[in-house]
């Protein structure tokens, strides 16, 4: 089992640069562990995201670590030029000298979505078209590309990818829909919800993959089948599931909030939006779903090991600095997991 890192870098009721330093060293850390790769999200106009633009974080990780692997999960295709696209992924792989991992989306938001004037109805058909137009701008001289939104003829491309022909693609989604056309394009895949959600996202991305003949389009031989298939987990250590509870508690309920607070801006009811959610809505309903795992290191280490069994997939994406949590704190639980958790789940 691979492990890997996952991120919003939420605002965490601190300076903004404090908060990019801290998480720079988190980083550091995990860099040093052996973690698999970090992956960032993307969203706008949200204090759940501070860096709306990953890339540039990005860059300075790539100079501050010599191992772990990179990228956003995901870039929102829709809201940018391909020809910008196509620039800042191979900027970033050049960076990282070929650590660049690239998640690839249209957007949950459709608030997002419509702030950068993108039809939410439409945007489904917007990020394959740009999907495919940027897949072909990684591997040109000359861009000449026609499709239903972008079109370019004959456009210069003076930057290439490091790696050849171009950096793995990866897909998160939490529905059918997208776990279906990932395993057809034979992507890289993370999901996230329950258990019983995850699964069935797993399972319908397994049977498409299946149906391409089990070809990953980015072979990885480190994992079964040259595929990387992944849940995300908000995972907590303390030295007592009680002491964990107390501090993961406010933390996931403040990264809940920030969650909604969008939806909240809009006039979106609770019901509603637990009704368009993919977890709970408050830390108690997050660690019964089993979208937080949290407690001791004995506690969390028996919590992933059921939901590897129940779920199937060899990539746990660990959330492990979140919502207001305390750099100190957020270290102190890095380093058990580390140290207590982490040996053994690699093994598995």
């Amino acid at each position: 089992m691979k492990i890997g890192l996952f991120d919003h870098i939420e605002h965490g009721d601190r300076p903004i640069a404090q908060l990019f330093d801290e998480r720079l060293q988190f980083i550091q850390l995990a860099d040093q562990a052996g973690f698999y790769c970090l992956h960032l999200a993307e969203h706008h106009q949200t204090p759940l995201n501070m860096v709306p633009v990953p890339g540039v974080f990005m860059g300075a990780v790539a100079r501050l670590t010599k191992k772990i692997k990179m990228g956003p999960l995901v870039y929102l295709l829709p809201v940018v030029s391909p020809l910008r696209m196509i620039d800042e992924i191979c900027m970033l792989d050049h960076l990282t000298h070929g650590r660049a991992e690239i998640g690839v989306g249209r957007g949950v938001s459709p608030f997002e979505l419509k702030y950068n004037k993108v039809d939410p109805e439409k945007s489904r058909d917007i990020f394959i078209d740009a999907y495919r137009c940027v897949s072909k701008g990684l591997t040109t001289d000359a861009l000449t590309y026609k499709g239903p939104y972008y079109e370019y003829e004959n456009v210069p491309i003076a930057l290439t990818p490091y790696q050849k022909p171009f950096p793995p693609f990866w897909y998160g989604s939490s529905g059918e829909e997208g776990s279906t056309w990932a395993g057809e394009e034979g992507l890289h895949f993370v999901t996230l919800g329950p258990n019983p959600s995850a699964k069935a996202n797993i399972d319908t991305f397994k049977h498409a993959f299946a149906k391409r003949g089990n070809k990953p389009a980015h072979p990885k031989p480190e994992f079964p089948g040259g595929i990387a298939i992944g849940v995300q987990r908000h995972i907590f250590v303390d030295e007592t599931d009680e002491k964990a509870h107390a501090w993961a508690r406010p933390a996931m309920n403040k990264h809940l909030e920030h969650i909604n607070w969008i939806r909240t801006r809009h006039g979106v009811t609770a019901t509603q939006a637990r009704i368009r959610a993919t977890r709970g809505t408050n830390y108690e309903e997050c660690l019964e779903e089993g979208t937080v795992i949290a407690g001791s290191p004995a506690t969390v280490l028996k919590g992933i090991e059921r939901h590897a069994k129940e779920i199937g997939f060899n990539y746990l994406l660990a959330y492990l600095f979140l919502g207001n949590m305390p750099f100190e704190t957020a270290m102190r639980s890095m380093k058990l997991f580390i140290s207590d958790v982490m040996p053994a789940v690699e093994k598995m």
